[in-house]
Parts: structure tokens; sequence; C-alpha cells
């Protein structure tokens, strides 16, 4: 491993420019209608590499598919720069055990990433079920979630036709893992070991992490509250892009008292690590979402029309609804 510069000031540094990024993105879901209609925006491979990642700490693995950095003590960002969605997983390191928050698209080999980084054992917690975000979970044996219907049903598993469209040719930027076939690619089944409720808190030795289940982008959206290190890991209900909240499973309201509650948090925290295109956001963009959010439900915010999605643009992300 090859560390260029220290990590918890290059995340400092990150936060202070105020970095943020538009462009493309994310998620999908349970009946995955994202998977097979999500609109593509043909200028997303032109940005990258994102040059924000140069002010981060870079850890040096012979892998082609992943990268990953070391954003602060025991934190490792896990980034998947080269499929659309750019998903970013993280690896949480106390003292006893790991927490790894999302195990991304399943499409390189996630496992021998994280022996590399920790021997401790790990435990697998997704930010929720959507699939880009489940992939790599059957490589794991402790894998905990909330104990409801949707999360049940999204651990079967997603068949090659329900995720294809995330393997088309214009998904990807750059080379594909050595030996992944396209034709075969889904989502492999994964057993959940145990379930968490709000509130619960896991201790991984030295480093305690808080549950606050946040509903709306999907019913098991939840997020991570390291409240020692004033760090919130946010998962899909907050990252610098158009955020997806038109599929069948999302709760508008739900998603609005969601991120009603977490910005609540921002005085107690220094730092947002999201889970697609740039790890690191200002918790200040709370306030900011949720101020966003009254213009929509009040009808004070500007959109336009792609298809049956309204998209309501904002400096720093965007909001995708139906188009009723």
């Amino acid at each position: 491993m090859r560390e260029s510069r220290p990590p918890f000031m290059t995340l400092l540094l990150f936060v202070s420019l105020g970095i943020s990024a538009s462009g493309a993105q994310q998620a999908i879901t349970s009946a995955r209608p994202e998977a097979e209609n999500e609109p593509l925006r043909p200028e997303w491979c032109r940005q990258l590499p994102r040059p924000e990642y140069k002010l981060l700490d870079r850890i040096s693995l012979p892998d082609r598919w992943f990268e990953v950095y070391r954003v602060s003590p025991g934190v490792f960002a896990i980034y998947e720069p080269h499929q659309y969605e750019e998903v970013i997983s993280y690896l949480i390191v106390g003292s006893q055990r790991g927490l790894l928050f999302d195990t991304g698209l399943g499409i390189g080999n996630l496992r021998p990433i994280i022996t590399a980084l920790t021997s401790l054992p790990i435990t697998v917690l997704n930010s929720h079920t959507h699939f880009d975000h489940t992939g790599g979970n059957w490589q794991f044996n402790e894998v905990l979630a909330l104990d409801i219907p949707f999360t049940r049903r999204n651990a079967e598993g997603a068949s090659h036709d329900q995720v294809s469209d995330a393997v088309l040719p214009e998904r990807f930027c750059g080379d594909m893992p050595p030996g992944f076939r396209p034709e075969e690619y889904s989502i492999r089944p994964f057993h959940i070991s145990g379930f968490v409720k709000d509130g619960q808190t896991i201790d991984l030795g030295g480093r305690s992490l808080e549950v606050l289940l946040t509903p709306g982008h999907t019913p098991d959206s939840l997020c991570l509250l390291d409240r020692r290190n004033r760090i919130l890991f946010i998962g899909d209900t907050f990252y610098p892009g158009p955020i997806y909240l038109y599929v069948p499973e999302t709760d508008v309201a739900a998603y609005e008292r969601s991120v009603g509650r977490l910005a609540t948090l921002v005085p107690q925290l220094d730092v947002l690590l999201t889970a697609h295109n740039l790890p690191v956001s200002r918790p200040e963009m709370l306030v900011r979402l949720a101020d966003a959010f009254r213009q929509v439900r009040t009808g004070n915010a500007r959109f336009t029309v792609s298809g049956a999605q309204r998209e309501y643009r904002f400096d720093g992300f965007s909001l995708l609804l139906a188009n009723k």
C-alpha cells in the first residue's frame, strides 16, 4: 500500500473547498425499473476521472475495477469508477472488527479488496438493498439488515433479465474486470444473519456506529452515524448528482421526513460520506436538501421534464421525481 498524504487533513481540505459534482448517477430497485429505464446522461464518461479524487489519499492495490481511498482514519471508500452508477461502498474498521457499508455492483471481486485492507472479521450492512449496493453481499457470511418484506425479497437476488441494462456497453467507461461476462451478470442471493433496528449501536471496538432508519428512497434506507468522529454515512439519501425518487418503492413524503431528521444533526457533523460519484460532502448540504424539498412541495421550484421524470435542479444536486 502506498499512502500519499495525511488522510484526515485531505478530507478536511476536500470539505473546506466545498467541492460538488453534477452528472452521472445511480441506483436500482426491487422490480428494477431503474435498471431497465434509467436515463443515461451522455456526458457522464467525459467527466472521468473526476479531479476531486486527486485530493484524496489513494491506497495502491492491484485491481483494475476498484479504486480505494482512505477518507478518514479507519474509513476506506471503495469506488467503482468504470460503470455509470459510480458506486461507493465503505469499509469502517475498529479494533475488533470491520463493517462494510454496501458491497457495490457485484461486477468486480470485492472480497480480495477487503482482505487486503484488514484481517478483522467483517459484518455487512447495506444503506439499502437496491442491486447496485448489494452485489457483493454473497461473499460475506455476516450480513445485517432490516426485517421487512422489501429487504427479504431483495436478498433473493436478481436475474440477468432484471439487471441487464446495467451492463450495456454504454454504461461502462473503460475496461470491464478480466473474466467478467456481461451476458451472465446477475445479483446473487445472500443470507441475512441478523437484523438491526433504529437507534441500535454497532460496536466495532473503539468505534461505535448508530443505525438511523431513513426510509424514503427505499423502505429500507438507513444511515450510520459515527458520533465520536462526527461522520454520517448517508447512502443514497443524499449524494452530489440527480437523486432518484421516482421508482415505485420510493415514498416521497417519508423521504422528506428523513431528510428533516438528518438536517437536525448538522451541528454534530464534520462530513457526509455518500454512495455515488464523490465520497465527501459538506453536512450543510442536508439543510439545503430539506429546503429544496420544501420548495418542491410548495410549488416554488422550477423543473424540466424528460420522459416520465421531472428534474428539479439545485446547486450541487437535483431531485428526480415522477412526472405526474
